[in-house]
């Protein structure tokens, strides 16, 4: 999730959210060819990629692998179900659901369910592994229902237009 501060808020301007787009698409665009389709020199683009990476805007620059392209995982959509919602035990279960690997991406969400985990293995066997690793052994859990992905169709963690240019 993007967080941001009131502070930080204010210190976004157009220039800002024009190289968080291009770097959404692509973290390895030079820093010069930004500065260029933006109108700044590539030391202001440098200046302001490393505020943003120090005031925690940009929270890591990874590369997005295709698994599909490398091995054949099983991607799982799981709601989670929670006996209690007593905090030490919800907070004891996100400890868990972000210390494993083979989460991808945990939601803690509103309605019937109380989390959403996209996780990746390798077979439905380490699913099942898993699932007796993190769901059968923690009592506070009722019960969990798995989706197994068929398709990904799209898969992005960036941020439409729209959203960054409210933050100007």
């Amino acid at each position: 999730m993007f967080h941001i501060n009131a502070n930080t808020l204010k210190s976004l301007d157009q220039f800002d959210t024009a190289i968080l787009k291009i770097l959404q698409k692509d973290n390895l665009t030079p820093q010069r060819d930004i500065g260029e389709s933006i109108g700044l020199s590539a030391a202001a683009v440098q200046r302001r990629i490393k505020r943003m990476r120090d005031s925690g805007i940009i929270k890591a620059d990874v590369s997005v692998i295709d698994i599909n392209k490398i091995n054949h995982c099983v991607t799982l959509v799981v709601e989670v179900f929670m006996e209690s919602e007593k905090i030490e035990l919800l907070d004891y279960a996100k400890s868990v659901f972000t210390s494993t690997p083979e989460v991808q991406q945990c939601y803690f969400v509103t309605g019937d369910s109380d989390f959403i985990l996209i996780i990746v293995v390798p077979s439905m066997k380490d699913y099942e592994i898993l699932t007796r690793k993190i769901f059968y052994s923690n009592k506070n859990i009722k019960h969990f229902r798995t989706m197994v992905n068929m398709d990904t169709l799209k898969s992005t963690l960036e941020l439409p237009g729209e959203i960054l240019q409210q933050l100007e």
